[in-house]
């Protein structure tokens, strides 16, 4: 009976030895728990993505004019122009500048130039002013707000963007321009100017009477 003890001591150290190499080799092999993961917020700052549809549409446009237009044209015309397209559709105030135009206009909202006096806009195709400047050719000559300029010197300005129309307004100083105008829908008239030194005020103030 000792000996038959001794045997069965000895086979259950047996099984415990190899049983433990078993149970860790089990617990390596067994597939791990996959741990939680938190739905992905959105990000209120993200872009969205880029319309490549429409870039892709785009940018044939632009190799088959390249390709097939009469004359060579540059990329950065093409760009330029596609640019000043996209912004003259939003609203009468929307107008892509490039480094020159953005020259002129600095100098003519913080000094002097030779001109008419007259802010204005395009809509639907047509100069608009906007407003005529205090004491100015256009204030003096009675050019009003609304009134559509659709000839400068007898050139017709239809189709014309913000930038050529002022380009053609300004110059020498005592020059004389002829603007036709349309008022209201009525008959067109023209009207002759000097140009005179135009001095841009930052602020305007007006007394006003009480009531």
């Amino acid at each position: 009976m000792l000996h038959l003890s001794r045997l069965t001591s000895l086979a259950l150290a047996i099984a415990i030895v190899i049983g433990a190499p078993l149970a860790q080799a089990a617990e390596k092999t067994a597939p791990a728990t996959p741990a939680a993961v938190s739905p992905a917020k959105p990000n209120a700052n993200a872009k969205p993505p880029l319309p490549l549809d429409e870039l892709r549409t785009f940018a044939e446009v632009m190799d088959r004019v390249k390709a097939a237009y009469v004359e060579p044209v540059d990329d950065k015309t093409l760009l330029e122009n596609a640019i000043k397209g996209m912004l003259s559709n939003l609203d009468p105030h929307s107008a892509y500048l490039g480094p020159e135009d953005f020259q002129e206009l600095q100098e003519s909202t913080s000094g002097e130039f030779g001109g008419l006096g007259i802010e204005v806009g395009v809509e639907d195709g047509f100069v608009k002013v906007v407003s005529p400047i205090d004491d100015t050719p256009a204030s003096n000559a009675g050019i009003e707000a609304g009134d559509l300029i659709v000839k400068i010197n007898g050139t017709p300005t239809q189709g014309q963007n913000m930038q050529e129309a002022v380009d053609k307004m300004r110059g020498k100083i005592g020059e004389k321009i002829t603007l036709t105008l349309v008022r209201d829908g009525g008959t067109p008239f023209d009207v002759t100017l000097a140009r005179a030194t135009i001095q841009v005020k930052s602020v305007k103030a007006q007394m006003l009477e009480n009531g």
